[in-house]
């Protein structure tokens, strides 16, 4: 499904050149559920955002679904995003003008699907993270959990076989990331996805069915148990 080879990624400084890592390659399978886990810097966030194709590498390259990320037109990488991959991030970007449900429903939109279908599917996603009722509220009224929650159901909701969180949990205390990771977790499974997720909290971790450590600019793939 998703396939590395000899990724490096640097960037020129005012001190010269600064190496986050290189020469990174692994695979992953179709229903592969994988940690990613470092320090902060390590370039963690900028991986994932390479294998999203919000970045490019200086060198190597990212093969998914068969297709050369770098042989994509910056409006085919757009494509791409909105069909092939469901990203979360650490903040949840909901627009605070829009409800809910149109929230979810952006991705639609910008594909062009039609408002009517577009929020009848958002408010079925909505649905999916346990959140029917708060359809028309804003992102102002629902808590940080729901809002992440939001996010994720927005990340799907184009069907995507990819799902990358970037510390998706990160903002939120205890109880409701714990909440928020066990939806994750059920959502891969039920919608076959395969999930890379970038994340600080190694219990989440041991929970992955693969995990990676990101070190000195080398990924390490390591058992989840041993975190």
């Amino acid at each position: 499904m998703l396939r590395v080879e000899n990724l490096a990624k640097s960037y020129a400084t005012g001190h010269g050149t600064l190496e986050l890592f290189r020469d990174l390659s692994f695979s992953l399978r179709a229903g592969d559920l994988a940690a990613i886990v470092g320090e902060s810097g390590a370039g963690k966030s900028t991986l994932l955002h390479i294998l999203a194709a919000l970045d490019t590498p200086t060198s190597g390259e990212v093969i998914c679904d068969g297709i050369k990320l770098s042989t994509l037109t910056a409006n085919e990488a757009a494509d791409f995003r909105n069909r092939t991959i469901g990203y979360v991030w650490q903040f949840h970007y909901l627009l605070p003008e829009f409800t809910a449900a149109e929230n979810v429903a952006m991705p639609l939109l910008a594909r062009g699907t039609g408002r009517k279908e577009a929020l009848a599917e958002a408010e079925k996603w909505l649905a999916e993270v346990e959140l029917a009722d708060r359809a028309n509220h804003r992102s102002g009224e629902l808590s940080g959990g729901e809002q992440q929650r939001v996010s994720l159901a927005r990340a799907l909701i184009t069907q995507p076989r990819i799902l990358l969180a970037d510390e998706p949990t990160g903002d939120l205390d205890g109880r409701t990331a714990d909440v928020v990771f066990a939806l994750i977790e059920r959502l891969h499974a039920a919608h076959g996805l395969t999930s890379v997720l970038v994340t600080h909290n190694l219990g989440f971790a041991r929970r992955c069915q693969r995990a990676f450590l990101l070190h000195g600019g080398q990924l390490t793939e390591t058992s989840p148990q041993s975190l």
